[in-house]
């Protein structure tokens, strides 16, 4: 029998029930399917209801009984009302097995008809629900459901917990949600089995707070204000809905600067306690809620004379949070304050800022308070306000310095110079540094309704263009306006021409045509004496001609670090810096390379330059992989993706990152995902140059997978558009040695020995010194599975003494995992040869272990530690001469199978998939007349009986 299972919701929706709360779902379902209890704590508004329900949902058909109840605060004075939810259904089917003394008790307490107290029946009750529990517990187990234990009646906890305490093994479950704030949780396991687990439910991030609004409806709300739910509601799930639905029906959001509208239901929360505040001490408290960082002497110098009790008053109430080693004026939560603002006056907020204006040490501060005390167009405090916004930039706060030109611009009269529009022109650049695309977009588009003169057009062009990140095809549209708009002018051209050359690189795939277009701008730029533009589109060329293997990149490059600089130009993720960096990477010099993208990381961090941020810890990640560092890879490559992610920045770029460090040091599973991931973005964005860079990671994930056939299918599409793209350069993807050692493990020797060739003819023309000693790791498996040992074992040898001196620590663990291979298989390799020989050196995989562990390499780890297990604990004999007429790869299987090997063996032994064993016995089969691994291993019986 189950009893109200009426919480059961449809699978398909569970994990859209607990977004953000994923961690702690998973400790409670393993505590749950241990057999343990589990106690859910936390904050109102948290998700203990939502995620209780999720698990009670999931664990319930694993029960017979399921029990349930939940709590009101405004039921909690009633005895034994929790008592009646949970066996009011059951009490019939078990009151035959309860002594009478017990059933008498346990019916009127769940009825309400006698007299039955805890004082006069205390021993009989709580006698009757351990009996109870365990009678139901003989038919099945049983799960208990309880929500807000914070409100169950007195007695009901009392008999609970009893109970609980003596229930030893009997298979019963409690699954429990309650309230906490500040107080502990412990005094509410008393009602809980010993073991039982308490996991409390924190915040969501600010990405966890989007997909639940996405989740919701309330998608299309712009990343800034996600930002400032995410700040109003502290991570609060419950909160951050009721924000987002109030925004959604608000028909004007908040000016820049002010708080979010909070609405009723949410007010409730806290004005009770708003209420209980003397009229002075609320008005101390409105002055601290529209202040930055308020602090006693702040509200001093506002007028706030007694500041010091006022806060006191607040902090009794619970309003306030105090710390004695802290002096700011803390709320106790940010809705506190939100819910306190939104409340006030509209008189009365703007004489706060009016006092603020005045009192705040910052310039900053005063301007934005001074903005917000103005009412309508003034142009000293609009000049107040672009002299803040500038010193924001330079400070490294674009974020701010896009809510300053904002509010310059609405006080900023018609007519005036600057203009109002091209002070949102420059919230707008502001905000495309800061990360914030779609708010840049909307004030492009904005001033683009109206603007007459070109060079605001063209410069609200550009906002657009760059507001669509790498989905160039999104706006081909704009390019010819933007072109009509720029006229003869050769600043307003270079700026367009520029944006033309990313665009033949992205939406075209065409190198050539972006570096042509590229240096057309740079000469427009010289030409309009616009240094900034000229510097950026050099970097630009540069970039492309290091990709491209183009002859002129070093001279570009020097070009490109001339004085003068522009500071933007010089830290910027398309800047020489950038191009600079890629140059060093690709030329095998690491140690400069991370010194050159570290110093730009620190850089943009200072400036605020969010998207150039993402960017440089993505390189940073790659260079740490490429010497090996696969843990400090993972790291950054995960800091990046998270960002990118946040802001909508390079999610395609940074995805493609994170699967190669994951495939390095991660999780294969989670590495193919990142990359199918990257590989749909930039299918949809329809972009060329990260369409070849996600296939890469696909086909390197695949490979360390061991899913060869899939890597090679991957891999060839990557040569194919590279092939279109006009990239040269192996260096550029470093997808050869991949796709010619999946190709050596499929059979396909001759096609690997071809993309070697190409790729090597390019590597010695540019001197790509790891390029070659990873090209000559994958030809010597080639002449391995031909046969020629030797020469193999030699060439992977020199290769990895050769990647070691480079520095390239991950790749000479390959190679040394390659050489292990081929030494512990050499036996196998020259069997039925004429003349054939053992191979001398070690069988062990152990070097190969040290270094994979080293670079702290868990998925190729795993596979040396698989491929040990799996080598021949004995030798077979030699092969019939009747193998002689297979390929080499043919003969390896055919001679395994003689040994008695299963193919799933032969695939772990020759680091092949269990498809390519299954192809290969069938050509062997043909070749020699035979049907089935029987009549092989007849052969092999046949020559031993001679």
């Amino acid at each position: 029998m189950t009893v109200r299972r009426d919480f059961k919701g449809p699978v398909s929706c569970r994990s859209e029930l607990v977004i953000g709360q994923e961690e702690p779902s998973a400790a409670a379902r393993e505590q749950l399917a241990r057999g343990g209890s589990v106690l859910l704590h936390g904050p109102a508004g948290i998700g203990k209801s939502t995620v209780l329900r999720a698990l009670a949902a999931e664990y319930a058909p694993n029960a017979r009984t399921v029990l349930r109840c939940s709590a009101t605060e405004s039921e909690s004075h009633l005895p034994f009302l929790a008592l009646a939810d949970l066996f009011g259904l059951v009490l019939d089917e078990v009151s035959g097995k309860l002594p009478a003394a017990q059933h008498t008790a346990l019916e009127s307490a769940l009825t309400g008809r006698g007299e039955s107290t805890l004082q006069r029946d205390g021993l009989a009750l709580r006698l009757a629900v351990l009996s109870t529990l365990r009678a139901l517990a003989a038919k099945g187990p049983v799960l208990i459901v309880a929500d807000d234990l914070q409100w169950l009646d007195s007695a009901s906890a009392e008999l609970l917990g009893f109970a609980a305490r003596r229930l030893g093994e009997t298979p019963v479950q409690m699954l429990c949600a309650v309230r906490t704030e500040e107080e502990e949780y412990d005094r509410h396991l008393r009602a809980c089995p010993p073991d039982t687990l308490s996991v409390r439910l924190g915040p969501l991030t600010r990405t966890q707070v989007s997909a639940l609004l996405g989740h919701r409806g309330y998608a299309g709300l712009p990343r800034s204000t996600v930002r400032d739910i995410h700040r109003t509601s502290g991570g609060n799930p419950l909160f951050a809905l009721e924000l987002g639905r109030a925004l959604a029906e608000s028909p004007t959001p908040p000016r820049p600067g002010e708080p979010l509208p909070v609405p009723t239901s949410l007010r409730a929360l806290v004005l009770s306690r708003l209420e209980m505040l003397s009229v002075e001490a609320r008005r101390t408290l409105l002055v601290a809620s529209a202040g930055a960082r308020p602090t006693p002497a702040l509200l001093h110098a506002a007028g706030r004379g007694n500041a010091e009790a006022e806060c006191a008053q607040a902090a009794e109430l619970g309003l306030l949070a105090t710390e004695p080693e802290d002096p700011a004026v803390r709320f106790a939560h940010p809705l506190i304050s939100a819910a306190l603002y939104a409340e006030a006056p509209a008189q009365e907020r703007r004489a706060a800022h009016a006092a603020l204006a005045t009192a705040a040490p910052d310039p900053i501060e005063r301007a934005r308070h001074l903005a917000l005390a103005t009412t309508g167009t003034d142009p000293e405090v609009a000049a107040r306000l672009a002299e803040a916004a500038a010193l924001a930039r330079d400070r490294g706060a674009p974020s701010v310095a896009a809510s300053l030109g904002l509010l310059a611009a609405r006080h900023t009269p018609a007519g005036s110079g600057p203009g109002p529009d091209g002070r949102r022109l420059q919230a707008a650049e502001d905000a495309i540094t800061a990360g914030e695309v779609d708010l840049a977009r909307d004030l492009a588009r904005e001033v683009l309704t109206r603007a007459t003169v070109p060079a605001e057009r063209v410069r609200a062009w550009m906002v657009v263009i760059e507001s669509a990140g790498q989905a160039l095809g999104d706006v081909d549209a704009v390019f010819p306006q933007a072109l009509a708009d720029a006229g003869d002018d050769p600043r307003l051209l270079a700026l367009v021409h520029y944006q033309l050359a990313w665009r033949g690189l992205v939406v075209e795939g065409d190198f050539a045509e972006a570096r042509q277009e590229a240096a057309h701008a740079a000469e427009l730029a010289e030409r309009g004496r616009d240094r900034r533009t000229e510097l950026m589109a050099l970097a630009f060329q540069a970039s492309t001609e290091t990709l491209m293997g183009h002859p002129n990149a070093p001279a570009t490059i020097k070009r490109a670090l001339r004085e003068p600089q522009h500071p933007y130009v010089a830290c910027h993720h398309n800047g020489v810096g950038s191009a600079r960096y890629r140059w060093l990477l690709m030329s095998d010099r690491l140690a400069e390379a991370r010194a050159t993208i570290t110093a730009l990381l620190r850089e943009v961090r200072r400036r605020g330059m969010v998207e150039s941020e993402v960017h440089f810890l993505r390189l940073l990640a790659e260079t740490e992989l490429r010497s090996g560092h696969c843990g400090r890879a993972l790291d950054l490559s995960r800091e990046s993706l998270r960002m990118a992610r946040d802001t909508g920045i390079g999610e395609s770029a940074s995805a493609t990152l994170a699967s190669l460090a994951e495939a390095s040091g991660g999780s294969t599973d989670r590495a193919l995902a990142l990359a199918r991931e990257a590989v749909g973005h930039a299918e949809e964005d329809g972009d060329q140059m990260y369409l070849s860079r996600a296939l890469t990671a696909l086909g390197h994930a695949q490979l360390v997978a061991g899913d060869d056939q899939a890597a090679v299918t991957a891999l060839r599409r990557v040569r194919e558009l590279e092939l279109g793209l006009g990239i040269t350069d192996p260096a550029r993807g470093r997808w050869h040695g991949d796709l010619a050692e999946a190709l050596v493990r499929t059979g396909e020797q001759a096609e690997a020995q071809r993309v070697i060739d190409v790729a090597r003819e390019h590597a010695l023309r540019l001197g790509r010194e790891s390029v070659l000693a990873v090209l000559d790791r994958s030809e010597a498996q080639v002449r391995a599975a031909r046969g020629d040992q030797h020469a193999a074992e030699a060439q992977l040898t020199s290769a990895q003494d050769r990647l070691a001196k480079l520095g390239n620590g991950l790749e000479e663990a390959r190679a040394a995992f390659a050489l292990a291979r081929l030494r512990t298989l050499a036996p196998v390799l020259g069997a039925g040869r004429a003349g054939a020989a053992p191979v001398p050196g070690p069988t062990s995989y152990d070097e190969a272990a040290r270094l994979f562990r080293r670079c702290r390499a868990l998925p190729w780890l795993r596979r040396v530690e698989e491929a040990a297990a799996a080598r021949p604990k004995q030798q077979p004999e030699v092969a019939p001469a009747a193998l002689d007429g297979l390929a080499a790869m043919e003969r390896q299987v055919a001679a395994l199978v003689m040994e008695g090997a299963t193919n799933r063996e032969i695939a772990a032994r020759l680091f092949i998939s269990v498809k390519t064993v299954e192809a290969t016995l069938t050509r062997v089969y043909r070749k020699l007349g035979i049907r089935s691994r029987v009549d092989i291993v007849r052969l092999a019986a046949g020559r031993r009986a001679k």
